[in-house]
C-alpha cells in the first residue's frame, strides 16, 4: 500500500511533507538528495526541508518522493551507537508490572533490540528512538515529574529516548546513562541524529 504523501508549501523557501510515520526516513533521505535542498528536518509524520525555489517546486519534489519506497528506509547503515545504561530507574517496576513481567526481563526486552533514531525534539538532543518491545508500550505517567535527571533513560508511547539535560517530564524511568548525549564542543552537538541505529547495553 502505499503511503501517504501532501506536500504543502512553508514560506516561499520551504516546503513541508506530511506522510505516515514508517515513511518518514525515506522522504528525508529523498529530499536531501534532490539538488536544491539544503536542510531537512524530520518529526513525527512530517519532514521540513528548506529548498531553493529556482531550483524546485511542489510538483518536482511531489513526483521524486513518490518515485521513492518505504524500503529504501534502511540503505546500509553505519554501526550502531552503543549506549551504556545501569537499569536502576523508579519506574522499572511499574513497567513490569504492566508489561506482565519480572523487571529482568524488561531490562532484556530494552536492551536488546537495535532502535532506529526517528527524529529529535523536544530539547536540544533529545532523540526519538523506535522499535520498542510491544509489551513496553506503555503511556506516559499520568502525573509529570517536575525534574527528571540528564542521563536519564525512559519510555513512553512507542518510543524510548535518554534524556540530554535536565527537565520536567512525563516518562517512564527505566534507567540512566553517562553517555554526552548533547555537547556543544562538538562539532554535532548531538550524539543522536534522525536515521542514526542505537543499542542500548546494560551495564
Amino acid at each position: 500500500m502505499s503511503p501517504t504523501l501532501a506536500v504543502r508549501s512553508y514560506g516561499d523557501r520551504a516546503v513541508l511533507v506530511e506522510t505516515d510515520e514508517s515513511f518518514v526516513l525515506p522522504v528525508a533521505r529523498a529530499l536531501l538528495a534532490l539538488d536544491g535542498v539544503s536542510e531537512v528536518v524530520p518529526a513525527a509524520r512530517t519532514v521540513l526541508a528548506r529548498i531553493d525555489p529556482a531550483r524546485l517546486t511542489q510538483v518536482t519534489i511531489t513526483r521524486a518522493l513518490r518515485r521513492a519506497s518505504a524500503d529504501d528506509a534502511v540503505d546500509q547503515w553505519d554501526d550502531p551507537v552503543l549506549i551504556e545504561v545501569t537499569y536502576d530507574g523508579p519506574d522499572l517496576g511499574l513497567v513490569a508490572a504492566d508489561a506482565g513481567c519480572s523487571p529482568a526481563e524488561v531490562i532484556q526486552r530494552h536492551s536488546a533490540p537495535t532502535y532506529t533514531v526517528a527524529f529529535c525534539g523536544f530539547s536540544p538532543g533529545f532523540a526519538y528512538l523506535t522499535g520498542l518491545h510491544p509489551s513496553l508500550v506503555q503511556p506516559r505517567l499520568a502525573t509529570p515529574r517536575a525534574r527528571v535527571p540528564a542521563g536519564a533513560v525512559a519510555i513512553a508511547a512507542g518510543y524510548t529516548a535518554a534524556y540530554p539535560q535536565s527537565s520536567p517530564g512525563g516518562w517512564r524511568l527505566l534507567g540512566r546513562t553517562d553517555a554526552a548525549l548533547w555537547d556543544t564542543a562538538r562539532v554535532s552537538p548531538s550524539l543522536l541524529r534522525p536515521g542514526d541505529r542505537v543499542r542500548f547495553v546494560s551495564a
